[in-house]
């Protein structure tokens, strides 16, 4: 694997380790109070964001090693669209373009929160109560441990 491939990768497990973070303070309570000094809150949504965050740069990791780079404009749909492009190609098992589709549609949740299509409206949106957030962040950091996973033993 090349030099910036193993960057993408690192910064990939980083993300994920940080996910786990997030999610370890946002389910303690006197973790936030004891060793933070905040109020009791939760951070679930950093934790939907930063899994997604694996997940990409694991992807841009894998098209580097492909010899295929993304970048600025729209760096994230580039990356996506030519991971899409791979697995409809079958070069890429299409599970994990499922596991890179949730994430993205999660985290473009998140960041497009004002601007939600009517079909979205319903998930994790402001109206939710922070803690409604839980069962996806927990399911965003399986996502990302499964993509991380798989996508670095194609980079093998």
């Amino acid at each position: 694997m090349d030099s910036i491939s193993k960057l993408y990768t690192k910064k990939a497990q980083n993300e994920i380790n940080l996910s786990k973070i997030i999610l370890k303070i946002s389910q303690d309570e006197s973790l936030q109070e004891k060793v933070f000094s905040t109020p009791k809150d939760t951070y679930f949504s950093a934790v939907i964001t930063h899994a997604y965050y694996s997940i990409f740069y694991m992807a841009k990791a894998y098209l580097l090693k492909k010899g295929i780079k993304t970048d600025s404009p729209e760096e994230h749909k580039k990356t996506y669209e030519t991971f899409k492009q791979l697995v409809e190609e079958g070069i890429v098992d299409v599970e994990l373009l499922k596991l890179y589709e949730e994430a993205l549609i999660r985290a473009d949740t998140l960041v497009s929160i004002f601007h939600l299509e009517k079909s979205k409206c319903g998930k994790f949106t402001y109206k939710e109560l922070p803690q409604a957030n839980q069962e996806p962040a927990e399911k965003s950091i399986k996502n990302a441990e499964q993509f991380f996973k798989h996508v670095h033993n194609l980079c093998e």
